[in-house]
């Protein structure tokens, strides 16, 4: 079991490090916000995961279940906000 939990954190890692560098790739903000919240929240909850795995199912494992069930419904409304407020300010992406 404990490869499976070093093999999915370390998955996690990477997913975060390979799209950390995708992310710069892009031009537009707004394509920006959007690969980085899927990067960052996939990458969060595999490594969560893993945690569980090594840990073993106990109350420290629940908890750690219960982040990523706030993780999952708290990253598109803050993304959402993120986009919104820029839009409602007026930001325009530059054309390219």
């Amino acid at each position: 079991m404990t490869y499976i939990g070093y093999f999915l954190i370390g998955a996690g890692l990477l997913f975060m490090l390979i799209g950390t560098i995708g992310t710069y790739r892009f031009k537009s903000f707004y394509s920006r916000i959007l690969a980085a919240s899927k990067v960052d929240l996939v990458g969060e909850v595999t490594v969560l995961f893993g945690l569980i795995v090594l840990n073993g199912f106990s109350q420290y494992s629940l908890k750690l279940f219960f982040i990523i069930m706030l993780l999952i419904l708290i990253n598109p409304l803050v993304s959402h906000m993120i986009v919104r407020s820029a839009v409602l300010s007026g930001y325009r992406a530059r054309k390219e």
